[in-house]
């Protein structure tokens, strides 16, 4: 399955190139794992190993989305959800035998009050939420069709299946199977329709929140912590168009572990 090459694995994806987070474990993890198995410019990556926790893997692919080239994991985080666990041994047969679960981001247009328009991909989730003492007041349109006039509420969020365990579900939200071609609207502590509990999209869909009264209920909107304050509109859809590839060993992909979740 591998050969070697001038110090480098060579596998049938291509050289391993090493990034890490800045702390002291995955620092040394990628120390370890260079020494093994040497390293490779980012330009000749046949396959990345991305060293930290889920933060550092959403970093790692948005930094690399241009590049078709799948990101493999290992947890030296704390969660690492998106993550495979650390081991130094016999890397690359696990690249090689990894299953490849492909995501699409979501794709967030952003207007502020000076009417400035700030686009961001997310992989998790974009979210609205109140960035002053009282409720927000939004307005929720899906395909141009307006859904419901005024949610009353601290926020609300769009989540992938991908990032549907994350602020999505904190906030009540469902979890998404990874094949589900739907998307998670959720909001965040509704007071009126005090009831409502969101909705289950097609991944097609584009919504739009339209800010009720943003002078004096201020909102910023978010994807993957990339902050917008004062927004008057946002708009939300999935874009096919970037694909980010993640890989993970076998029986420990995505799929399962969204299954999982749903059993603690």
């Amino acid at each position: 399955m591998a050969d070697q090459q001038d110090g480098q694995q060579t596998l049938r994806r291509g050289p391993i190139v090493f990034l890490a987070s800045q702390t002291d474990a995955a620092q040394q993890a990628r120390a370890e794992l260079v020494a093994l198995y040497g390293d490779a410019p980012l330009a000749q990556a046949g396959a990345i190993v991305a060293l930290g926790g889920d933060g550092f893997m959403l970093e790692t692919l948005h930094a690399t989305q241009h590049r078709d080239v799948p990101v493999y994991g290992m947890n030296r985080g704390t969660v690492g959800f998106l993550m495979n666990s650390y081991d130094t041994e016999d890397l690359p047969a696990r690249l090689a035998a990894a299953q490849e679960n492909v995501l699409n981001p979501l794709s967030m247009k952003a207007t502020d009050a000076q009417g400035r328009v700030h686009e961001a991909l997310a992989i998790n989730e974009v979210s609205l939420l109140r960035a002053g003492p009282q409720a927000a007041r939004l307005r929720i349109s899906i395909d141009g069709l307006v859904r419901m006039e005024e949610l009353v509420c601290d926020g609300a969020l769009v989540a992938t299946p991908a990032g549907s365990t994350a602020y999505n579900y904190s906030a009540h939200g469902p979890i998404l199977p990874i094949g589900a071609d739907v998307l998670a609207l959720t909001p965040v502590a509704a007071f009126r329709p005090r009831r409502w509990r969101g909705a289950l999209l097609p991944k097609s869909a584009k919504v739009r929140f339209e800010v009720l009264d943003p002078a004096k209920r201020p909102v910023m909107a978010e994807g993957d912590g990339q902050s917008v304050r004062d927004v008057v509109s946002v708009e939300i859809r999935s874009d096919p168009g970037v694909r980010h590839r993640l890989l993970f060993d076998p029986g420990h992909g995505l799929e399962e572990r969204l299954i999982r979740e749903q059993f603690f």
